[in-house]
């Protein structure tokens, strides 16, 4: 499956271009990286893989939110968020806010 082109380009907008912000083919979808870590991608599985601070994980898990599993393990501090409940513009605009200011908040790479 590839990502949803339409979906990266909504986050893109929402992402801007900052002179720390970059796009990045990763983990068969598209990456928005803030000073090089990882904010939000549009997942080759659908949907959204979103980095969160680790601390807040269980709170934002819920509903169409849940933990990513990466090599059979659930990640704290990363959420994979299913493409339906991201028609909802104030919604997606919530979830890259969150992604975008934990990427911000680590040191560059």
């Amino acid at each position: 499956m590839t990502y949803d082109e339409g979906l990266a380009q909504r986050v893109r907008e929402l992402v801007g271009d900052g002179p720390l912000v970059s796009e990045k083919r990763m983990f068969g979808g598209l990456a928005f990286l803030v000073g090089g870590n990882l904010a939000v991608a549009a997942s080759g599985e659908g949907g959204l893989l979103l980095r969160c601070a680790p601390e807040d994980t269980a709170s934002l898990v819920g509903g169409s939110v849940s933990r990513a599993v990466m090599r059979g393990r659930e990640m704290a501090g990363w959420l994979r968020v299913d493409g339906a409940a991201l028609d909802d513009d104030a919604q997606l605009r919530r979830l890259v806010a969150i992604g975008t200011a934990y990427a911000g908040s680590l040191p560059p790479k």
